[in-house]
């Protein structure tokens, strides 16, 4: 028995599948695009998956041959035409989860990092914190003994990259402890 939710139709599926991938700033993997589209109750995982692949037969969507999935300018078009044919509720929504996928993706190309074995049989730990046009802040490799170590620490970074970025900032500036300016001596006052 299919749950209660607003979308009724396959055609609201695409609707809603063009909609949530024109608010995306990139491309996304068959299960977040599904995640995303999944926010209305109704809206089962094989009726999506059978909509997904129309569109993009249909041109309204691409699959990369790594497997992601983006919009495309018919896609755009169609769907800015059918985006009334939503209900509020789910526009909201659908907005929302975008939203904060958005931010996943930002935080992505700012965070990155990987373990890599080197000839000696130690491992690097390669880590870096870029703006958000993808130049680097902070790039660090550092060599270490073995691989559990290595993924540790970019662990660690993946969590924290700010804090460690800071910190590596205060440890190469030192803030000079301030200058206490000398007591000016009282000035008699005038005597009458």
């Amino acid at each position: 028995m299919p749950q209660v939710g607003f979308i009724r139709s396959k055609q609201e599926i695409k609707f809603l599948i063009l909609y949530i991938a024109e608010r995306l700033i990139a491309p996304v993997p068959f299960e977040v695009m599904q995640e995303l589209t999944m926010c209305d109750p109704a809206v089962d995982f094989f009726e999506f998956s059978e909509c997904l692949n129309h569109l993009v037969e249909t041109g309204h969507m691409t699959r990369s041959r790594d497997e992601l999935y983006a919009i495309t300018e018919k896609g755009v078009r169609n769907g800015r035409a059918c985006a009334e044919e939503l209900p509020y509720s789910v526009r909201l929504t659908a907005d929302r989860l975008a939203k904060e996928q958005n931010e996943r993706i930002r935080r992505q190309k700012q965070v990155q990092s990987s373990v890599a074995p080197r000839s000696d049989n130690t491992f690097v730990a390669l880590v870096s914190f870029n703006d958000d046009d993808g130049r680097p802040l902070w790039r660090m490799e550092l060599a270490l003994p073995d691989e559990k170590q290595a993924q540790d620490l970019v662990k660690r970074f993946q969590e924290h990259p700010e804090r460690m970025y800071f910190s590596l900032v205060d440890l190469l500036f030192p803030k000079e402890p301030k200058k206490e300016e000398p007591e000016k001596p009282e000035e008699p006052a005038d005597k009458e």
